[in-house]
């Protein structure tokens, strides 16, 4: 838990990339969040402990594949120029100026690191602990679960490092330290956080809406595309299902669909609830949310 309060005194590795808007899985938002609120929990899910798990065999393999010598770090690092800057390092890489981070993929997520790339966030990752313990080089190791192992190797760009610093500060010092959102990005990242700030609504509150009109035109404008786009998709799933008839594959050289049978069973909860009220009651749960709408006054 120490470790866990330790990490809200400072932006980390992990938290990088999602401040320069390049993690699919969080936001700007969701570290503000994370730096500002007292809640310390520790997240504990089946690909958490996998890659936990599976960090000691990452860097076996590194050193088997490099011949080189890793050892574990068990310090949290704090940049002097820089201290809003932390780094808790996975390895360090022994008579070499470099470290190592150690991940674990999905074979779904195989095509990310094909023809040598790197998922970007893991990149800002290292060029951030690049920039704390002043190392020239930083190597990131990967087992794609399943399909096989490979290690890329980052060197020092002052460029790239000098903008990623200059991101970080400003998100520190003009957010998290005076306690002001950052704005959204449009991910679902940002709906969890807005929905934990203003859970419910004050019932018949009301507040003037001001500067939003151009906005709310612009999101009718892409209603309106995304309605003419599904019409569009809509047609070609038609016209493939009428070519395939009652066939459930159809394949060409680029493709291969499907359009098989499905057999489910679902409850009538409508039925059960004017029926079986009694058991409706005993086994039915509550939801509480925010549905937001808009209409043209």
């Amino acid at each position: 838990m120490e470790w866990l309060r330790l990490r809200k005194a400072g932006i980390g590795g992990s938290d990088a990339g999602a401040i320069c808007g390049v993690n699919p899985y969080s936001s700007a938002m969701k570290v503000f969040h994370d730096k500002t609120s007292e809640e310390v929990e520790e997240q504990d899910n089946e690909a958490i402990r996998i890659g936990h798990d599976l960090e000691d065999y990452v860097a076996q393999r590194f050193m088997e594949a490099t011949g080189l010598k890793v050892r574990k770090s068990n310090f949290m690092y704090r940049s002097k120029e820089h201290p809003f800057m932390i780094a808790d390092v996975d390895r360090l890489v022994v008579g070499e100026d470099a470290g190592l981070e150690c991940k674990t993929a999905s074979a779904y997520n195989a095509d990310k690191w094909a023809d040598g790339n790197i998922p970007l966030h893991y990149v800002m990752q290292c060029y951030h602990y690049m920039a704390v313990t002043g190392k020239r080089t930083w190597y990131i190791a990967a087992v794609i679960l399943g399909r096989e192992f490979t290690y890329r190797k980052l060197g020092w760009d002052n460029e790239l490092i000098s903008r990623l610093i200059g991101i970080e500060e400003d998100f520190w010092n003009n957010h998290v330290v005076p306690g002001k959102i950052p704005p959204p990005d449009g991910s679902e990242a940002c709906d969890e956080v807005i929905e934990q700030y203003f859970h419910t609504a004050k019932k018949a509150s009301a507040i003037k809406l001001v500067g939003f009109d151009e906005k709310l035109n612009r999101r009718e404008e892409i209603l309106g595309f995304i309605a003419e786009l599904q019409a569009e998709q809509k047609q070609i799933e038609q016209e493939v299902k009428l070519f395939m008839g009652d066939n459930q594959y159809a394949t060409s050289d680029h493709y291969r669909v499907s359009w098989g049978n499905i057999d489910s069973i679902r409850l009538d909860s409508q039925r059960i609830k004017t029926e079986k009220p009694e058991i409706y009651a005993d086994y039915g749960k509550a939801s509480h949310y925010r549905r937001f709408e808009v209409k043209a006054a």
